[in-house]
């Protein structure tokens, strides 16, 4: 059995199948949201933020819409300097506890296989190569010199490149750009661009 991965920073999940499915992968402290209840948990909230502002937290939610929502009422609660969102990749599946999938029929955090959560947080945990210098970060002016934003067309380029680096599909220009600076640098994203013209 592989040890745990350290995370030093809380990690925010959306409900306690998720926090168990984590809890054989990291040795974290993992707040699960309780899904749509988090909108009326001031309490929670509260805890939220003050772990934020000490530590930083980070997100993990399903790739579906109920995920996009809890990620974006956190994200409205946080300083954007103390939040990283991790994204689960776009597979298609359901959880074996589930009677049928997801609206949008992709396996959610608690469907995930421990590798891929492992190679997740792996970058963020304890001791973690993530401080060694990379490249330059991919800014929003790539992005619109690229045809990502602002364009005709933009829309279905950032779906495209979403889905090569197993991203969620309908993300933002600005959440995907944010994406790709936590998990890649500049050469990365310039070679996504040139496989998938």
């Amino acid at each position: 059995m592989q040890e745990k991965l350290k995370i030093d920073r809380p990690v925010i999940v959306e409900g306690k199948y998720d926090k168990i499915t984590l809890s054989a992968v990291l040795d974290a402290n993992i707040i699960p949201t309780g899904g749509f209840s988090i909108f009326n948990q001031k309490e929670k909230m509260a805890l939220i933020r003050r772990l934020g502002e000490e530590r930083g937290v980070i997100v993990l939610t399903d790739s579906d819409g109920a995920g996009k929502l809890i990620r974006a009422h956190l994200s409205s609660a946080l300083p954007k300097e103390k939040i990283i969102h991790l994204y689960t990749p776009a597979i298609a599946g359901k959880e074996s506890r589930k009677k049928a999938p997801s609206k949008e029929g992709l396996l959610g955090v608690e469907g995930m296989a421990a590798d891929r959560l492992r190679e997740i947080f792996a970058p963020f945990a304890v001791g973690s190569e993530k401080q060694r210098p990379r490249g330059r970060a991919v800014e929003k002016r790539d992005f619109y010199a690229d045809g990502l934003s602002g364009g005709a067309g933009a829309a279905e380029k950032r779906e495209a490149l979403a889905a090569h680096f197993s991203l969620p599909r309908g993300m933002s220009a600005n959440a995907l750009l944010e994406a790709i600076n936590l998990l890649y640098d500049y050469e990365a994203y310039k070679e996504a661009l040139r496989a998938l013209s």
